[in-house]
């Protein structure tokens, strides 16, 4: 199991546009996890905290700590529900510790951290088995001096272990050497490059998670020239958007900074995707086809993948032939983005705007008549009309799913959490 670097944010004071762009160079910047906090007691405060962090959660794919105030157990399900994978409750905040056993019970032991002002809790081998019975999963350790005495106590805590630290005075790889940490929870990295910190601990024998080809370039089977084709696509979509080339030099380099690298044959020289432009093509996957010969590469693509300023460099039409392109996933974003569109550009006579216009109430009186017709519609021998129920059930759903502030990112994530 890898080392995690997990840059944390403090919220408190901040405005939310500014906090989910952090997030996200965080993401691209290579963290493994983020820790996002604000421990207010004040409910308003509370509540955009919670609506920016279901915003992080919709925009990044890496796991993400949420700390926040914990008053009941309610607290925690919000928490939970902005897409967060785990809940940082402070000890020293907390009122009722049974709250963590009840939410341990519905959402999971492996959901609750729990952040430790004092770190000499952690000698108390009662206190320790007591935490355990309530069910939580790991521990937040901060402003730690790791002595030898200490390490060996987070080693027979039995929990994982989170060390907080600014690293203006420690060591990194020192503090990640207890076999129970699991990671380094820091602001140090904001502005840093924190892939060169993964090669530099990944050099003194700590394992972190970092790119490295399960094939060696010197496998590749290459063109006459000494190089690799690379097809890109874009990680969510899969549509192609460009085709170059690399040689080992660019592949390494991609490798090593998870940002695409190319190697130019007009100009006789590396290129990294964005340097100029800042349309910056970031690495989620790498593949090699079955000869050896091409390399598909799936990516975050920043702003437009082409020069002329098209998302796809495959924007010219040459030739077609009528099919049936509909996809699912394609056609329930399509309905959803025109409901959206409606809410906020109505349109005079739109069904959809009505809906928007009379509220929740007559929403989901909708939604439960469209439910209905469901059910009478699968009793009939003939199915035919099922197909039509269901499609008045989804568009009212998501006519619901609109006005709630949900979207199709977040019903996706949940399900799959669900396989």
């Amino acid at each position: 199991m890898y080392k995690k670097i997990i840059p944390f944010i403090n919220c408190e004071n901040e405005l939310p546009v500014n906090v989910i762009a952090e997030a996200l160079q965080y993401e691209i910047g290579g963290a493994d996890e983020l820790f996002v906090y604000n421990y207010s007691v004040d409910e308003a405060s509370r509540e955009e905290f919670l609506g920016t962090v279901k915003e992080i959660t919709r925009q990044i794919d890496i796991p993400v700590y949420i700390g926040c105030y914990v008053e009941r157990f309610e607290d925690v399900k919000k928490a939970l529900y902005t897409g967060a994978s785990y809940v940082m409750i402070k000890y020293s905040l907390l009122k009722e510790k049974e709250i963590i056993k009840e939410a341990s019970d519905r959402f999971g032991k492996d959901t609750i951290i729990l952040e430790l002002d004092n770190y000499k809790d952690i000698f108390s081998q009662k206190f320790t088995e007591a935490l355990k019975e309530l069910g939580v999963y790991a521990i937040l350790l901060k402003h730690v001096e790791l002595t030898e005495n200490l390490a060996d106590r987070i080693n027979a805590s039995g929990f994982p272990v989170i060390i907080r630290d600014s690293l203006s005075n420690n060591d990194i790889a020192a503090l990640l050497e207890p076999a129970n940490v699991i990671g380094i929870s820091t602001n140090y990295f904001k502005d840093r490059d924190m892939f060169k910190a993964k090669l530099s601990l990944k050099a003194r024998g700590i394992e972190v998670n970092t790119f490295d080809s399960n094939i060696k370039f010197s496998e590749f089977k290459l063109n006459g020239e000494g190089l690799i084709p690379v097809v890109v696509q874009e990680y969510k979509t899969n549509e192609v958007l460009m085709m170059a080339y690399m040689n080992e030099e660019a592949f390494r380099k991609t490798i090593e900074t998870s940002k695409m690298t190319y190697y130019s044959r007009s100009r006789d020289t590396l290129w990294t995707k964005g340097e100029t432009s800042g349309h910056y093509q970031y690495v989620k996957a790498l593949m090699l086809d079955c000869d050896k010969d091409t390399i598909l590469a799936k990516v975050l693509q920043i702003g437009p993948a082409c020069h002329t300023g098209n998302h796809s460099c495959f924007y010219t039409e040459l030739v077609k032939k009528e099919y049936d392109d509909t996809n699912p996933l394609t056609v329930f974003n399509e309905v959803f983005h025109v409901i959206l569109d409606r809410k906020k550009n109505p349109r005079e006579g739109s069904y959809t705007n009505y809906l928007f216009d009379k509220g929740i109430d007559k929403i989901l009186k909708k939604c439960g008549e469209e439910a209905a017709e469901i059910i009478i519609a699968a009793k009939n021998p003939d199915f035919e009309e099922l197909k039509y129920e269901i499609s008045d059930f989804l568009y009212h759903m998501m006519v619901l799913m609109a006005e709630c502030g949900l979207e199709w990112s977040d019903i996706v994530k949940e399900l799959g959490h669900r396989r």
